[in-house]
């Protein structure tokens, strides 16, 4: 199967996954981990990427993030990832490719996806089992999110900001809802779709999402769907979902 371009629209969250080549270690120390977090920082403010959540593990990261421009996010990963390699080449005293491939995408629904999705990423080290509950992690921003750090990188989402009317309300309900978990069906949806390529979100998102794009956005789509559902006369997805 030929491989998909990926899609980047602004204003929609999007799950990104890089890993290394043949799943090899990218961070070594505490200060790879530093310089990554500082590139991050860097390249988001200047292609103007709101970085909602991330995690570094050993052989990979994630990230949770909202590009304001078209090519923000493809720019964004393309400045990291050449630099981060340069730097990791000349402090280990190796050459050659890091990454494994062209990083992994997908645009999620909103409403739906985009709380999940930041418990899973701060889930990845427990499944992992480096550590024993998220806020053990600190190459996340999981500690953010509950109160014990607070970490430039991160902008919060409005949904975030919706879980409480004061600071501790919002980490206390965040907190919870990691501590909550995901089901195995949010796991294999979230994992699938970045890996894959595919929108993830309810039908009408993924209509919704088809109509601007000949890319296909779902397995089952082979072209242009008809119309996204409308409700009431509007359409059922609005632009920041």
């Amino acid at each position: 199967m030929a491989r998909l371009p990926r899609l980047t629209i602004p204003g929609y969250p999007h799950h990104v996954i890089q890993r290394g080549n043949n799943r090899e270690p990218i961070f070594s120390s505490p200060a790879d981990c530093e310089f990554m977090l500082a590139l991050l920082a860097e390249n988001a403010r200047k292609f103007e990427i709101s970085i909602h959540a991330y995690v570094l593990m050993t052989n990979h990261f994630h990230l949770l993030v909202t590009p304001d421009t078209a090519n923000g996010l493809p720019h964004m990963m393309q400045a990291v990832g050449r630099r981060y390699v340069r730097y990791f080449n000349d402090g280990h005293g190796r050459s050659g490719t890091l990454w494994e491939g062209r990083y992994k995408s997908t645009l999620i629904q909103t409403d739906r996806y985009l709380l999940a999705c930041m418990a899973y990423i701060d889930l990845n080290p427990v499944r992992a089992g480096m550590v024993a509950e998220a806020r053990g992690y600190p190459w996340s921003s999981h500690g953010h999110y509950v109160g014990l750090r607070r970490d430039k990188l991160v902008t919060p989402h409005a949904l975030y900001w919706e879980l409480g009317n004061t600071p501790f309300a919002r980490e206390a309900a965040y907190a919870e809802l990691v501590h909550s978990g995901l089901t195995a069906q949010q796991l294999t949806d979230l994992t699938q779709s970045a890996l894959y390529g595919w929108a993830l979100g309810e039908p009408e998102f993924v209509a919704h999402l088809q109509n601007h794009t000949e890319r296909r956005m779902s397995k089952a789509s082979a072209g242009r769907p008809r119309e996204a559902s409308r409700i009431n006369g509007k359409s059922a997805i609005s632009p920041r979902q």
